[in-house]
């Protein structure tokens, strides 16, 4: 694949007629996540939604698009051990509630909350009932914090941000585990991807559980919500990517796809794997080899495996071009 390749209207390099991999998505054996087929009565349902998945472009960079005002219990954060963690991890927190003193005042309670002022945090003492009542059913330790909602970023923006050149947008497709989403968002930091991609319904969000999977990628790589994911992928197709899904039908493996220049990774969910309309919007799909006997990866453990393909297919790209560039150099 030629470096910084890129859709030409008319015209797939890729083979076919830009709907390769045509195969039923199934579970991505063999390293991939376990993606089985969506049923078609779920596809209506979860991607039914024709509003326009690409909102307005803001300015300078990529701009955070607002996050709902609704309280979530994935903005909690419970238990001394728990806050300690998300103060580490970088979570932004809004506020600390810490239990009354009740009797002998407790030491390492007392410097918690001191910490959190310290970082500038607003401490409210309350009763333990309403501590109970936060933590439903957990040991709260006598803390619950409060996260800042996650601020998602806007589908046109990462699309500005990956500029013209190669670039990796990964594309979750009803991930529903924050711990998954955290460990994907990882990745895709380690590796260079411009940003990640989840529907605005019935997936996991960016939560105080993503922010600690992540190792603080979450703080440095953006993440857009879209109202609907085949949408979404019309609209990263339109600025030049390939759109490739994961199954284990795929005609080509990992290895043997083309997995370089600028490509929207399209990795499905955890227990339904990747619906029929989004699977119909991708232009190619890949596989993962196995030899083993345990039936597939998790969706992160799959992911970390495509994106390293990508950042190998680039760097080499990379590497011939400067190669050729010094041979014409010489030569003149």
């Amino acid at each position: 694949m030629a470096k910084n390749q890129s859709r030409k209207p008319g015209r797939d390099v890729r083979g076919g007629n830009g709907k390769r991999g045509q195969d039923k998505i199934a579970p991505l054996r063999g390293g991939a996540a376990r993606m089985e087929n969506a049923q078609a009565k779920r596809d209506r349902a979860n991607h039914g939604d024709r509003r326009d998945a690409q909102p307005t472009r803001g300015q300078g960079g990529v701009r955070r698009g607002g996050s709902s005002s609704k309280a979530s219990r994935a903005d909690l954060v419970v238990g001394r051990r728990a806050a300690a963690e998300a103060l580490a991890a970088g979570v932004p927190i809004k506020s600390a509630l810490v239990q009354v003193a009740a009797g002998e005042r407790d030491a390492a309670l007392e410097a918690l909350a001191r910490q959190l002022e310290g970082e500038g945090i607003e401490v409210e003492r309350v009763p333990k009932g309403k501590l109970d009542a936060l933590a439903e059913g957990s040991a709260h330790q006598g803390v619950v914090l409060r996260a800042r909602p996650y601020e998602y970023a806007q589908l046109a923006d990462l699309i500005a941000a990956a500029g013209e050149g190669d670039a990796l947008i990964v594309v979750l497709d009803h991930v529903t585990d924050q711990g998954n989403l955290g460990a994907i968002i990882r990745t895709a930091e380690v590796v260079g991807a411009t940003g990640v991609v989840i529907p605005s319904a019935r997936a996991a969000g960016v939560g105080v559980g993503a922010y600690k999977t992540s190792a603080g990628a979450v703080l440095h790589l953006p993440v857009a919500q879209v109202p609907n994911l085949a949408r979404a992928i019309e609209a990263l197709k339109e600025a030049g990517f390939w759109a490739c899904a994961a199954t284990e039908h795929a005609t080509d493996d990992v290895w043997h796809a083309p997995m370089g220049g600028r490509l929207a990774l399209v990795m499905g969910s955890e227990g339904e794997g990747i619906s029929r309309l989004v699977r119909e919007t991708c232009d190619f799909s890949c596989r993962l080899p196995q030899r083993g006997r345990i039936e597939s990866l998790n969706v992160a453990q799959a992911t970390t495996v495509m994106c390293y393909e990508w950042l190998r297919r680039v760097s080499e790209a990379e590497e011939a071009a400067a190669a050729a560039d010094g041979a014409d150099v010489a030569g003149e």
